[in-house]
């Protein structure tokens, strides 16, 4: 399936973040807004894209290319009559679809399930589909938004000035061939607008609504639609496995470093690389057993914790994510908690020569080993059916950052033994109530 993009206007009330550049490629947290809709697109599936431009499209093709970057296809259509109504910009591209295709606004950022769940419906012939809000969010502008009533499923009217109306345009569609039949009557009649080809097929009966229900979606017009637009998107990262360290503590932090990363071009793989440089910097303070080494390689802990939530952060941010990356950071979290924790041992035993240490040390290891083995299986299940505090890495890095700061590195080391081979034994009881999810 394709998706045809429309990019051609101006965006006079976004010109203090555009400058000198046309609106699609205003960045938003290290990428522009025509990316973050090629990849969202990207990520249900679509592949191919067609992209109306006109004011300043020479810098857009410049950017976007062929698409081989972005691992899509591109093709452009120039509309050197942008300043017209976007039903025009429509219609420009009509013959390169002659099959059901998805519609979508440069300006318009959203959640891929809302294209997921979109290409799943069987479309009827000659029929089109847009995606309303029937409860929009209060950072949504009411005043500027297109305005449609729907009635069993159907549109009956769309317009910026309509009083009578129960949802709003999301600016996504689904649409066939026959819109631009219903674009070519609308303009006859002195209406350019994609509203109005979107009434002609309403009159006919052949224009479906489709709710967006909870998902994600905003259109970045203005100055303070894209200050929204960077809060949520921050504010979407947080994760439901985040334990109360990471959500309290690690997360606002990291966010805040993230924001700046991901305006540079490093990958999520070096940021782990960092973060485990970070760790491995930690076990040789912890080694020397001093005091002051001791507390900073606490710190020091603590900080490649924080740093270790960026490389997911920017991977989410800048649509990089991938299951090697994910295993890859966990990979060095392993060894980043093996050489800490051998590190305190170690520094430990050679001021106070006591050989009991090591089996303290054996215990947090392994417990902390088997805390983060046993946390893929608990997350997945139950924290999905009710709400627990998660003993996680966060807790217990901050635990040792704790420790090596009050200069206790042996009780340090026999909490986190009890602590998470507890909390391990205690998932398996929990997991051994749902044995049929362990099995898939």
């Amino acid at each position: 399936m394709k998706a045809l993009i429309i990019a051609a206007g101006k965006g006079t009330r976004l010109r203090m973040l555009a400058k000198d550049r046309p609106k699609p490629l205003v960045r938003l947290l290290g990428l522009s807004l025509i990316e973050r809709v090629i990849l969202t697109a990207r990520e249900s599936g679509i592949n191919e894209f067609v992209i109306v431009i006109g004011y300043l499209g020479d810098k857009i093709k410049e950017k976007l290319g062929d698409g081989r970057d972005y691992k899509v296809k591109i093709e452009y259509v120039e509309n050197e009559e942008w300043e017209r109504g976007n039903g025009v910009s429509v219609l420009k591209a009509k013959k390169h679809f002659k099959e059901n295709f998805v519609l979508l606004m440069a300006d318009h950022i959203f959640d891929a399930s809302i294209l997921k769940r979109l290409k799943k419906i069987d479309l009827n012939e000659n029929e089109c589909i847009l995606v309303v809000d029937k409860s929009p969010q209060e950072y949504i502008d009411l005043g500027d938004a297109t305005k449609v009533k729907t009635k069993d499923g159907y549109i009956q009217d769309i317009g910026k000035k309509i009083k009578d109306y129960n949802c709003i345009d999301c600016g996504i569609f689904f649409l066939s061939p026959s819109i631009f039949k219903a674009l070519e009557e609308s303009i006859e009649h002195g209406d350019e607008t994609l509203s109005g080809g979107i009434r002609v097929l309403a009159r006919k009966g052949k224009m479906k609504s489709f709710d967006v229900n909870d998902n994600f979606w905003i259109d970045i017009d203005t100055v303070s639609s894209y200050k929204a637009a960077e809060k949520i998107l921050c504010k979407r990262l947080l994760k439901k496995t985040d334990g109360p360290v990471s959500r309290y503590l690690n997360r606002p932090l990291s966010i805040r470093i993230s924001k700046i990363l991901v305006r540079f071009n490093i990958k999520p793989n070096l940021i782990s690389l960092i973060s485990f440089g970070i760790s491995f910097l930690a076990f040789l303070l912890f080694c020397l057993g001093d005091y002051l080494y001791v507390a900073t390689g606490g710190i020091l802990s603590q900080i490649s914790s924080i740093v270790d939530g960026c490389d997911g952060e920017v991977a989410r941010l800048k649509f990089q994510g991938s299951k090697y990356g994910a295993w890859f950071d966990a990979v060095l979290d392993r060894y980043a908690d093996a050489l800490i924790i051998l590190g305190m041992v170690y520094g430990w035993w050679s001021i106070h020569s006591e050989v009991c240490i090591w089996i303290v040390g054996f215990f947090a290891m392994m417990g902390s080993f088997m805390n983060s083995y046993t946390a893929i299986k608990y997350d997945e299940v139950l924290l999905k059916r009710r709400e627990n505090v998660r003993v996680g890495r966060d807790l217990r890095l901050f635990l040792i950052m704790v420790g090596a700061l009050l200069g206790q590195i042996y009780y340090t080391l026999f909490v986190l033994g009890v602590l998470t081979n507890f909390v391990s034994l205690r998932r398996i009881f929990l997991l051994k109530k749902y044995k049929e999810v362990l099995n898939e």
